[in-house]
């Protein structure tokens, strides 16, 4: 009942050749209502088994969208503080299985044998339910604090939020898709990336930012889904001091978004939102 979407899909311009795996795929269904029932069909969004191997070792499988795996693996990797510096991603080689994506990574010996000490430290522990935290400690670590950065007008935020629906080319089809978008200063988004994971699209932008080399200051992350610890430390991590969310965030995420000096909006949509932490840097 299933096959993979188009050849000419946009979608799919970012796919590797030979790929098993594709974002969207055309699935046959019966649909019912009161004259009855007729065969039809829906475009999905896919998730696959994302294994992350460093140097020869597996570290997590993620269920990710299989597109941008690349900036997936060195967000995460850089998130997850497994590397220092985007330049710790010494190489990234993918290799597709029919169960899932291996996404082989090389990195310094140094960040190697951390990340080792790391996981032999979880030997005989009861997980918390995070990948490779081996304690409540690791899991809730506060983030440092960020410097204050320029102000943005109130404007701008909604010149970017109603940017985000053209550019989210996978939820366009499949409307199960989160995306995550850098925005300049002016509202214009310089890049998006979509996963149905909303965490991983956010590794997945922070991964295209540093790839590109661009400034944590000179824009704002807008994200298409609810805002969680998890998305404010990642961000914290990349240096974001500002988070537009189109829906709630969580009273941790509020908490540690103050701690760290990030300025968190959330029940954004068209002019209105909420300011949570640091309103001082919205401006008009």
């Amino acid at each position: 009942m299933t096959g993979t979407a188009p050849a000419d899909d946009p979608a799919l311009d970012d796919e590797p050749a030979g790929s098993r795996f594709a974002p969207l795929v055309d699935v046959a269904c019966v649909r019912r209502d009161g004259d009855g029932a007729r065969p039809g069909h829906d475009i999905l969004a896919d998730e696959v088994p994302v294994a992350l191997v460093f140097n020869g070792i597996s570290h997590a499988v993620m269920m990710a969208t299989p597109q941008d795996l690349e900036d997936f693996a060195l967000g995460f990797s850089l998130t997850e503080r497994i590397i220092e510096r985007p330049g710790d991603l010494r190489d990234c080689r993918r290799t597709d299985f029919d169960k899932g994506i291996e996404l082989a990574l090389t990195i310094p010996a140094r960040r190697f044998a951390l990340l080792k000490e790391r996981r032999r430290s979880l030997v005989g522990r009861t997980g918390c339910g995070l990948c490779g935290v081996e304690s409540l400690d690791e899991a809730v670590r506060p983030a440092a604090a960020l410097p204050d950065g320029p102000a943005i007008a109130a404007a701008v935020v909604a010149r970017a939020l109603a940017a985000m629906a053209p550019r989210q080319v996978l939820n366009q089809d499949s409307h199960a898709v989160h995306a995550a978008a850098w925005a300049g200063l002016d509202g214009e988004i310089a890049l998006i990336r979509e996963d149905v994971g909303r965490h991983n699209a956010v590794d997945k932008l922070i991964g295209a930012l540093a790839r590109a080399g661009s400034d944590p200051a000179a824009g704002f992350l807008v994200a298409t889904s609810r805002c969680s610890y998890e998305i404010v430390q990642k961000a914290a991590s990349a240096g974001i001091r500002v988070i537009a969310a189109v829906s709630a965030p969580t009273a941790y995420a509020v908490r540690l978004a103050d701690g760290a000096n990030m300025t968190l909006i959330a029940f954004a949509r068209g002019a209105r939102h909420s300011l949570y932490s640091h309103p001082e840097r919205i401006t008009g």
